[in-house]
């Protein structure tokens, strides 16, 4: 199982804070917010942290240039407890739980969608992911233990809040995770530049775990042989593949578009 870890760090923008406050608000030490904000999305985050039991000050927007550092915080910044990666019981136990709710609210409940990374070195392609496994409603992004980045300073900053609102899974073997994801009735569908079926033609709305390759390689072999389809992304240029993270969050609003389309 994973463990919390100690140390304090910072979330900003609006998405990442109010998804902290709907999830765990437990964790949220102190939120902090431009003053002059009192439109809609204020008073929504404001009804939202007094029913978490959570109060905010409002601070003067070089305040928060200071918390956040040189990035875009929207005019608010949460202090919370980190958190470390998750371990494979975790996210068993979280799909356990969402299977238990479907089944309760009589399937009312989105089908799972997850984000499987097969080695993302880099670790601006990992926060990139990250930020559009979040905003695309993923339950969390797997990656390997070992020749992969892991999560560290440099990804929680490029995600911008996501490191904290969708969980980081890493697995000892990233093959016998897709065949255990297939045992809880995922689709397992992989990205490949060469293969004949476009994305857009496969039904990504039940539930399904995105497999992308390492930057460069792509899938590895034994990943391949545990996807049950792979799948293309459009390409009209001479470059014969998109960086990883592109390529990620073009397939996870694929996923949401098809998932938000009446049928």
């Amino acid at each position: 199982m994973g463990s919390r870890v100690s140390h304090n760090e910072f979330v900003y923008g609006w998405h990442a804070v109010s998804a902290l406050l709907q999830r765990h608000p437990e964790r949220i030490l102190r939120i902090s917010v431009a003053k002059g904000r009192d439109d809609a999305r204020w008073e929504s985050l404001r009804a939202t942290a007094a029913a978490a039991g959570r109060s905010i000050e409002r601070v003067e927007p070089k305040v928060l240039d200071k918390l956040a550092g040189d990035v875009a915080h929207q005019g608010i910044v949460a202090e919370v407890r980190g958190q470390s990666m998750w371990g494979e019981d975790e996210l068993h136990r979280l799909l356990n739980e969402r299977a238990a709710r479907e089944s309760a609210e009589g399937g009312k409940v989105s089908p799972p969608l997850l984000l499987a990374l097969d080695g993302v070195q880099d670790p601006h392609n990992l926060g990139a992911c990250l930020r559009s496994a979040d905003a695309c409603g993923a339950l969390a992004v797997i990656i390997p233990k070992d020749r992969a980045v892991p999560l560290n300073a440099t990804v929680r900053k490029v995600a911008a809040g996501a490191a904290e609102t969708t969980p980081v899974v890493a697995v000892t073997n990233f093959a016998r995770c897709l065949r255990e994801l297939k045992e809880h009735g995922l689709w397992v569908v992989g990205a490949d530049a060469a293969a004949d079926r476009p994305v857009a033609e496969v039904d990504l709305c039940g539930p399904t775990v995105l497999v992308l390759g390492a930057e460069g390689a792509g899938l590895r072999q034994l990943t391949r042989q545990h996807c049950d389809l792979l799948a293309s992304l459009p390409s009209l240029g001479a470059v014969e593949s998109l960086n990883v993270s592109v390529a990620a969050g073009m397939m996870l609003y694929e996923a949401l578009r098809q998932r938000r389309t009446p049928r």
